[in-house]
């Protein structure tokens, strides 16, 4: 019996590891630069350098391009040598390659540009959002061409992970992205109001599970035990952990809405499931942990290990710490505030960051045929990266208790103790160590590229790595004679492991979108709410363009000291018109929902305080960190689209007459004059068509035409 000689391609795996490197500088830059704005508020340069624009390709450059290069380096590399295959084809991985290089080109061009959907971790526009599904259709059927072509026939643990990843995020993707194009580069989303929030944080929170978690737990099963050479753990853990992890992940999404005007069943079911996550993350993370038995000699000596091991760790906390938020006692106090943004980033730069750079470490040396450079580097690299999440995270968890606990507080006569200001200005100083936390973490990087080019300068590349293994049905199997265990049967067949994959992480889904979706009788209508008059839907896309959504909620909870601070809290019939929605999950800023609200006179500011607080907010608010939008008081709006936004709004059952389209830029110039004269008044001479008017007239829109009562009528 003759082995078969054949090779593996190390030449995708190079491309993608580069732009890995290339992407986390780019990525981890932009960041610092969005964290410096927030006490640096003239930092906001430009118009497309502003923090709303920015501050989604920040988002976007890490999650997609950093960790997803980091994901298809680790994939292509681990996958060939688990299957004992070339990968399927060598043109398809190529092309997978630049075809999502140029989706990141894309993102990073529109979203400076305000090009934008909204929607958090899927702010893409509809062309980029088809770009995507393309490409992620050619990395499936590369990835199941290599599986079905493999010499090995069990199919390991790792590529369990990869399989259930890929399903996944394509049923997410699709979607979540139900738009209706108006243009080329603007569309509305499908959904409205509430839907249109569970649907995306279905996504944002399984996009958190199935793109940042789930092909990383599959890497670990395969470079944890190469890097400690040791087994894993526990066989029956690992199944365990893998399908139970799937299941109840999909289920979590709701607990982002806490409070909110979602019905309870679903909020409760968020919190229930996101409780149960804690078992199945855990296991994964103590089966990697366990792995090193025997070996933690070795991690006190090697940096890779280092970093992988404070990686699990931190994988560990973020899995223990969003169930802990789900639970509503913490989530009122917790939503909104910086203790998310801790929460998030021990995550992202924990476990995200450092199993990529232990991935790299361990890869690169081996693909040139040599050893690391500088292993003291390295440990340099550790040191400096951890102390780069401590002085992230610790002042952000301070400065979200700081937050939750200010905004709550009354005094002794029963009013709000603090205004929104005086929480910004007691959490500056928290952002300035943040922002050092993160220079310490870039500079680590930067460290570890230069470290990676030294070792690739005195070694040589091996672009086709030589191997050797029997064909599959010749292959040796090594359970021959024992009694198979039963989740042998699947794993040899991988076309069963994707269909029950798709079952189980379509159940959560089902039961949580199609009541929302398809029975009117979840969302109630409000009869006094009227829909947005061309003006304000311009405001609103402007609105929109800047990234507003970034730092404004619009979302009061039933608590009173939002009740006192906002108004009413909000009811689900007075979204029913908002295509996306625009909840927001930070309050940099405070609620604006119920600005336009005249007659509660909590929030609401005239014509006159909006354009000089556009013009420069530390005018009108001392303290602010707001970003200045000269640009909104130059720019003529562009009213090219408004008659297919009609159009489009209407085929989303938004209540306009037909033909009205016709009469809706008449209707807007009227609007604007009225605000042009009462500008006027006090002083300030503009044009009806420039694009402040607009958003002004979207900002006295909200909360407008909701009655004190709350009048509320059945849906028909």
């Amino acid at each position: 019996m003759n082995k078969e000689t054949f090779y593996y391609d190390n030449r995708i795996v190079r491309a993608f590891a580069w732009a890995t490197l290339l992407w986390g500088v780019v990525g981890m830059l932009v960041g610092l630069i969005v964290s410096m704005q927030l006490f640096l508020p003239e930092l906001n340069l430009t118009s497309w350098l502003s923090f709303g624009r920015i501050r989604p390709l920040h988002t976007n450059a890490v999650i997609f391009a950093f960790v997803g290069n980091a994901i298809f380096t680790g994939v292509y590399y681990s996958l060939q040598r688990l299957l004992k295959a070339r990968m399927f084809s060598d043109a398809l991985s190529n092309a997978h390659f630049w075809m999502w290089q140029l989706i990141i080109v894309a993102a990073a061009i529109t979203l400076p540009l305000g090009i934008s959907t909204s929607k958090e971790y899927a702010e893409l526009e509809w062309p980029i959002d088809i770009a995507i599904t393309l490409t992620w259709v050619v990395f499936g059927i590369n990835m199941f061409g290599t599986i079905i072509k493999r010499r090995e026939k069990h199919i390991y643990v790792g590529i369990w992970f990869y399989i259930a990843t890929w399903v996944t995020v394509a049923m997410l993707h699709i979607v979540n992205s139900f738009e209706l194009p108006v243009s080329f580069l603007k569309s509305y989303s499908v959904f409205s109001g509430v839907q249109d929030a569970l649907v995306q944080w279905w996504y944002g929170h399984n996009a958190v599970a199935f793109f940042l978690t789930t092909p990383f737990l599959g890497m670990m099963y395969y470079f944890m035990p190469k890097m400690a050479n040791r087994p894993v753990y526990s066989y029956k853990l690992s199944i365990l952990h893998f399908w139970s992890l799937i299941f109840i992940y999909i289920w979590a999404g709701p607990h982002h809405l806490l409070y909110s005007s979602l019905p309870d069943w679903a909020q409760m079911l968020g919190v229930i499931f996101s409780v149960m996550l804690i078992a199945p993350s855990w296991g994964g993370m103590i089966n990697g942990l366990l792995t090193l038995r025997g070996a933690w000699d070795k991690v006190r000596e090697d940096a890779i290990l280092k970093f992988m091991v404070v990686g699990l760790v931190a994988y560990g906390m973020a899995t223990f710490e969003g169930p802990l938020l789900s639970l509503k006692t913490f989530n009122a106090m917790a939503h909104f505030t910086d203790w998310v943004v801790a929460h998030v980033h021990v995550g992202g730069l924990g476990w995200n960051g450092f199993v990529t750079f232990a991935i790299l470490y361990w890869m690169i040396p081996r693909m040139w045929g040599t050893k690391l450079y500088s292993q003291r580097m390295a440990n340099q690299h550790f040191w400096i990266g951890t102390l780069g999440i401590l002085f992230y995270a610790v002042p952000m968890y301070f400065s979200g208790f700081s937050q939750g606990f200010m905004w709550k507080e009354f005094d002794a006569s029963g009013n709000l103790k603090y205004n929104f200001l005086e929480t910004v200005e007691r959490i500056k100083f928290l952002y300035m160590l943040r922002s050092f936390g993160g220079l310490l973490y870039l500079s680590g990087v930067f460290l570890m590229v230069y470290n990676l080019v030294k070792t690739v300068k005195q070694g040589s590349f091996i672009a086709n790595e030589q191997a050797e293994a029997y064909a599959l049905d010749k292959a040796h199997d090594a359970h021959a004679g024992k009694p198979a265990y039963w989740h042998k049967w699947i794993e040899t067949r991988p076309m069963t492991m994707l269909l029950f994959s798709l079952i189980m992480v379509s159940i959560g889904g089902m039961v949580q979108l199609v009541p929302m979706i398809f029975v009117k009788e979840q969302v109630k209508t409000i009869s006094s709410i009227k829909p947005y008059s061309p003006l304000e839907l311009e405001g609103r896309d402007l609105y929109i363009r800047e990234g507003c959504n970034n730092c404004h909620s619009q979302l009061v909870r039933p608590f009173r000291s939002e009740t006192e601070r906002y108004g009413e809290y909000s009811k689900s019939g007075e979204y029913v018109y908002d295509h996306p929605f625009l909840w927001g999950s930070k309050r940099t800023g405070p609620d604006l929902v119920r600005g336009g609200d005249k007659a509660a006179n909590k929030v609401y500011k005239n014509a006159t305080w909006h354009y000089m607080h556009m013009l420069n907010p530390r005018e009108t608010s001392p303290g602010s960190i707001m970003p200045a939008y000269p640009w909104l008081i130059d720019n003529s709006l562009d009213m090219s689209l408004l008659e297919g936004k009609i159009k489009a709004m209407r085929t989303l059952g938004v209540p306009y007459e037909k033909g009205y389209e016709k009469e809706a830029k008449a209707d807007l110039m009227k609007q604007a004059e009225g605000i042009v004269a009462e500008l006027k008044k006090d002083g300030y001479k503009v044009e009806p068509d420039k694009e402040i008017v607009a958003m002004i007239a979207y900002l006295h829109k909200l909360g407008r035409d909701l009655k004190p009562a709350g009048e509320v009528a059945e849906s028909k």
